[in-house]
C-alpha cells in the first residue's frame, strides 16, 4: 500500500524524473536518505518500472494528435494489437469497454500524415470500424 508521501514522490518524479533527491526531500519535507530509500523501495516493488522522456510543450504542441476508437472483429484482438504496435505514430493503445474495443492514441507532424495513419488503421485486417477525434488542446496532463 502506498502512503500519501509515496504518491507525492511519484507525482514529483512524474513532473521531472531527473529532479535531485535533495530537491525531492525538500519539497516532501523528508530527509535525503528517507527519499532515497522510498525511491529504491518503489523501484524494487515494481511501482516505479523505469524513467522516461517527456517532450517539451513546444515540441508536443507541434504534433497533431488524435484518439482513434476501434471496433475489431471477433478473435482479431491479438492480430490488430500486433499491427498497431508496429505503427510508430501509435503512442498508446488502450482496451476499453463500450461500443469500441480499443482506443489508439496517435501523433503525427502534419494533418496529411495523421490522415494517412488513420486510413492505414482503418484498413488493417480485423478492424471493422474506427472513429477519430483530433485533440485540439490538453487541459490537464499529469
Amino acid at each position: 500500500m502506498l502512503s500519501e508521501k509515496d504518491r507525492d514522490l511519484i507525482a514529483l518524479l512524474g513532473e521531472n524524473s531527473r529532479m535531485p533527491v535533495a530537491t525531492l526531500a525538500k519539497k516532501l519535507g523528508l530527509s535525503r536518505t528517507t527519499v532515497q530509500a522510498r525511491i529504491e523501495r518503489l523501484e524494487r516493488d515494481g511501482v516505479i518500472a523505469g524513467y522516461g522522456l517527456r517532450l517539451s510543450d513546444r515540441y508536443a504542441s507541434s504534433l497533431i494528435r488524435a484518439h482513434i476508437l476501434i471496433t475489431i472483429a471477433p478473435k482479431a484482438l491479438s492480430q490488430v494489437v500486433s499491427a498497431l504496435e508496429r505503427l510508430k505514430p501509435v503512442t498508446a493503445l488502450h482496451s476499453v469497454s463500450g461500443n469500441f474495443d480499443l482506443i489508439a492514441m496517435i501523433a503525427a507532424p502534419s494533418i496529411t500524415e495523421l490522415d494517412q495513419i488513420i486510413d492505414q488503421i482503418g484498413t488493417l485486417d480485423g478492424v471493422e470500424r474506427t472513429l477519430s477525434s483530433i485533440i485540439l488542446s490538453t487541459r490537464i496532463s499529469r
